[in-house]
């Protein structure tokens, strides 16, 4: 059996093109609508691409007509914490505004599928560790806000009976396609793992660590890292879960495991053998000291866990795209 064209927002970004890319494995052809504006055309490889900003509410229509699709994947958005508080206008017209806009073109297409991509910003400063889809959402940054809205906004079409969703809420998005083909590519670069590795490679200065002295068992904060492939293979299964006529879903995507900032120092030292250099910085607003998620759900409805996300495996996969040698392959 034929399987069916899936749009996909952002496709040429850093989780978009490698879902793409597991979407083309799994039998799919998915359609990348992008703006290019923080996407990599030489990212879109597993399907047809079309330049257009969500914005363009007559233009998306005609986009999914043309190419009969019946799921959107919806990554595209403006996703920089702290931009998001410099600029909060431009994240509410981009985010906000190209999901609208999105759904409006869905509905006058009669596609009634959706899977979003989401956010563990949405949770704000928990209470409560690890974190469950039930806790309440506080975001404490414009981004993280955004976010909620479209969630809301999806689940109140949702409601109406025009729209099926399933809603992924990641936690830290890391490494690099296992194959090679593709990698992390941020400008600029405002994640740990790569801003660690261009440090490690003499590419950029010295780390800064923000918070030295949370209550933590090193004093850094600890975040729940998981590989950008098992994301990817978490939004197959999300798409194979709606397609079958199950019920609207919302998961956590991250692994129940968090890693301090230093461990994630001592893991590129014993991979690549350089000791990234870092300096103390003082703590950020409103970093939490830390974010682990519950993803029982994810493992019980989607049977999802994953593959690639222990810390050698995504820093094996990641260093070589900073120019750094992988020395340990354990």
């Amino acid at each position: 059996m034929t399987k069916p064209p899936i749009i996909v927002t952002g496709g040429a970004g850093f989780i978009g093109s490698h879902t793409c890319k597991a979407l083309a494995r799994a039998g799919f052809v998915p359609v990348t609508i992008d703006n290019l504006c923080t996407g990599h055309r030489d990212a879109v490889r597993w399907g047809p691409f079309e330049l257009c900003d969500l914005r363009e509410t007559a233009k998306l229509a005609e986009i999914i007509q043309r190419h009969q699709a019946k799921v959107v994947i919806h990554f595209a958005a403006a996703a920089y914490v702290g931009e998001s508080v410099e600029r909060p206008g431009y994240y509410y017209e981009n985010n906000v505004g190209g999901t609208m806009s999105l759904l409006a073109a869905m509905r006058l297409t009669g596609l009634r599928q959706i899977i979003f991509s989401s956010s563990c910003a949405t949770y704000g400063i928990p209470e409560q560790l690890p974190i469950q889809e039930q806790t309440p959402q506080a975001p404490i940054n414009p981004y993280g806000r955004t976010k909620l809205i479209c969630e809301q906004m999806i689940r109140d079409t949702a409601a109406t009976g025009q729209l099926h969703f399933a809603m992924l809420r990641y936690f830290n998005a890391c490494g690099a396609d296992p194959g090679g083909e593709l990698s992390e590519r941020h400008t600029p670069e405002t994640h740990l793992i790569p801003l660690a590795l261009l440090a490690a490679a003499g590419l950029r200065p010295a780390l800064k660590v923000f918070g030295t002295d949370y209550d933590t068992p090193d004093g850094t904060c600890i975040r729940d890292y998981i590989h950008v492939a098992d994301l990817a293979r978490a939004h197959v299964m999300a798409l194979e879960w709606l397609l079958s006529g199950r019920e609207d879903l919302i998961a956590n995507l991250g692994t129940g495991t968090g890693l301090s900032i230093l461990e994630i120092l001592d893991g590129i030292e014993a991979v690549t053998g350089v000791r990234p250099p870092w300096m103390p910085a003082e703590r950020r607003a409103g970093d939490p000291p830390e974010l682990v998620a519950d993803v029982s759900l994810a493992r019980n409805s989607l049977g999802f866990r994953p593959e690639h996300s222990d810390l050698h495996t995504i820093l094996r996969h990641a260093a070589p795209s900073f120019g750094l040698e992988v020395k340990h392959a354990s």
